[in-house]
């Protein structure tokens, strides 16, 4: 029996791109990371609204899984752990820019954090 995972034919562009970055969590990762290298606390602390330790270890393995982001693990101890945006990654930051632009143009009034701290 092949073990191989069998890989998902999208209809459309959109759809592929949903299905990697979709959610309420991964905008919000990805987006933490545009500045460069973070450690694992220090998104925990920057991903607004907060996130469980639990999901943003999730999170971050679909997205490294993915290809948008790096985990770079360093032998000490305590553990150091830290993730960077790829090439791919840092490719969906003009969108996300974008993305973030559009929700002080259309929900300003709703919003609490700002897209440029």
């Amino acid at each position: 029996m092949d073990d191989t995972p069998k890989k998902y034919k999208y209809s459309w562009g959109i759809d592929a791109a949903i299905d990697v970055i979709g959610g309420k969590w991964k905008p919000l990762i990805l987006y933490e990371l545009r500045d460069g290298t973070l450690r694992f606390s220090q998104l925990m602390g920057g991903v607004q609204p907060k996130i469980t330790q639990r999901m943003l270890t999730k999170q971050l393995r679909e997205l490294e899984k993915d290809g948008l982001i790096t985990r770079k693990v360093y032998p000490q101890v305590p553990p150091k752990v830290e993730y960077s945006l790829t090439e791919k990654g840092l490719s969906l930051m003009p969108i996300l820019d974008l993305l973030c632009e559009w929700g002080y143009e259309h929900m300003d009034d709703d919003i609490e954090f700002k897209c440029e701290e």
